[in-house]
């Protein structure tokens, strides 16, 4: 990922403006940091606007389309003009995106029910204008490399509609499976992002002047995990009841332990950056592991294979990304600060606290994990905030020499 002058000059206006990343990774912390504790400090982890929707979906929600959903839509206006080599959005176009994204955050942050319309109206625009951006920098190229983005961007988008649909009517037992599928939709995000990033992450790892690339990743790797968990999504969708959905989960479970192979480079993995990658990558593993030994009878809960996912995986993927995309884009180099090596920890140990009382590791703490898992998830992104919002506020610095 290279520095967001690759486009030429960098526009005039606010640099918060100038890329989507530096405008939505924040957004993302922000709320990140906000809504745990909003949750368990204000309201007890209950919602009491929330109506018939249980606070767990609520909060579910809120993670996958507001947290996630905003770095989301941060990493695709940043990186797909720089795969296909056209102007990124900047200024009122960002703008436009933030206010849309906005008001589902302000409804779902307290689960008011009232405004539950509002907030799928302007979450679905704000996911159709996001589709719009990506498939426009293809049309605009003429490229079909980077059409699967723009697939499940769309595929992201429906699953919301379906969402707030099954909300609407009653249906509360299909909404928690279509926010399981749109769970493994950002999975398959990451998936198919790290293909792409890990190779420009591994080089610099191994020879951080950039003059070689060492590191080649295997073809058959590159969407194996990507397909395998969209086909698990889909199984569990329309066959919840089957076998067929744990046997895919542990198909999509291996496929992710096979990936690690990419990270057997020696000691370079030991950066903290790449083992977050790699982190994230075996905990995507453990939890499909575990929602298909579940789903087999072992005993064990799915429920901790979906937190696993949603809260361990994705939230050290996200914080990776911020990371590495915080300091390359804005023209430095690969020398994490201290705050990101903090917020690697303090998301590692909120993973952990969230899930080990689960797996009978520390019951004692069971009920009160909820709490501290919250306040070390809002920790790690608070320290990413303030070890990297002033970069990102700042003018993109000249490369060296």
């Amino acid at each position: 990922m290279s520095a967001a002058g690759c486009h030429g000059r960098e526009a005039s206006g606010p640099p918060v403006l100038s890329e989507g990343l530096r405008l939505f990774f924040p957004a993302a912390a922000c709320l990140a940091v906000l809504s745990p504790l909003v949750w368990t400090a204000l309201f007890g982890l209950s919602l009491p606007f929330g109506g018939e929707v249980p606070p767990s979906q609520w909060h579910a929600h809120e993670m996958l389309f507001g947290i996630y959903g905003a770095a989301l839509a941060g990493f695709l206006t940043s990186a797909v003009p720089e795969w296909t080599d056209t102007e990124p959005r900047r200024g009122r176009a960002l703008l436009v995106l933030l206010v849309l994204w906005l008001p589902g955050r302000l409804v779902g942050l307290v689960g008011f029910a009232p405004l539950s319309g509002l907030a799928a109206v302007t979450d679905l625009a704000f996911l159709g204008l996001l589709f719009w951006y990506v498939l426009a920098a293809l049309i605009a190229r003429g490229s079909t490399r980077h059409t699967s983005f723009a697939l499940w961007v769309a595929l992201i988008w429906l699953t919301e509609g379906a969402i707030r649909l099954s909300w609407l009517i009653g249906e509360i037992e299909l909404g928690a499976r279509l926010l399981h599928a749109a769970l493994a939709i950002y999975l398959v995000f990451f998936s198919l992002a790290l293909a792409r990033i890990n190779v420009a992450v591994v080089n610099l790892a191994l020879d951080p002047s950039g003059a070689t690339s060492r590191y080649r990743p295997h073809p058959g790797r590159q969407n194996l995990t990507a397909g395998l968990v969209a086909l698990y999504a889909a199984a569990a969708l329309l066959a919840p009841r089957s076998a067929v959905p744990a046997y895919l989960a542990l198909a999509a479970g291996a496929a992710f332990f096979d990936r690690l192979a990419e990270w057997f480079i020696g000691r370079a993995v030991l950066r903290s950056h790449v083992f977050a990658l790699a982190g994230a990558t075996l905990l995507a593993a453990l939890g499909f592991t575990l929602i298909g030994l579940a789903g087999l009878g072992a005993p064990v809960a799915p429920q901790t294979g979906f937190h696993v996912l949603a809260v361990s995986c994705l939230g050290l993927a996200v914080l990776a990304v911020f990371v590495i995309a915080g300091l390359r884009h804005t023209g430095r180099p690969l020398v994490l600060p201290w705050q990101a090596h903090a917020a690697f920890a303090l998301m590692a140990l909120a993973g952990l606290a969230r899930v080990l009382p689960e797996l009978g590791i520390g019951s004692s703490l069971a009920g009160a994990h909820y709490v501290v898992a919250s306040l070390l998830w809002s920790a790690a992104f608070a320290v990413w905030l303030w070890g990297f919002l002033p970069a990102l506020l700042s003018p993109t610095l000249d490369p060296p020499g």
